[in-house]
């Protein structure tokens, strides 16, 4: 398994009407382990999440079914594999 830093850009028309599905969405894959943390970015033009998963491929797979991905609410995202080694809070 390894993390993934995932940073997405809103569309901002469309992210206010999306986010609670989204944040539906995060909350479910937090409860299954998959979810480290996630939250939007302090200016709120976009949100930063880490999750766990198998391979790039696998992580595709999750972050697709974003509702903000499916109704076309990010308009860029970066995907960068994370490799925590220090810090008070470390994911298994």
């Amino acid at each position: 398994m390894a993390w993934y830093l995932v940073e997405i850009r809103y569309v901002q028309d469309k992210m206010p009407a999306v986010r609670p599905r989204h944040r539906e969405f995060l909350a479910e894959l937090a409860e299954q382990g998959t979810v480290a943390i996630a939250g939007p970015l302090a200016d709120d033009t976009g949100g930063v999440v880490l999750i766990q998963a198998a391979d790039l491929d696998a992580l595709h797979q999750i972050i697709d079914d974003d509702p903000y991905h499916l109704e076309g609410a990010i308009a860029e995202r970066s995907v960068r594999e994370f490799k925590p080694v220090l810090g008070s809070w470390l994911p298994d």
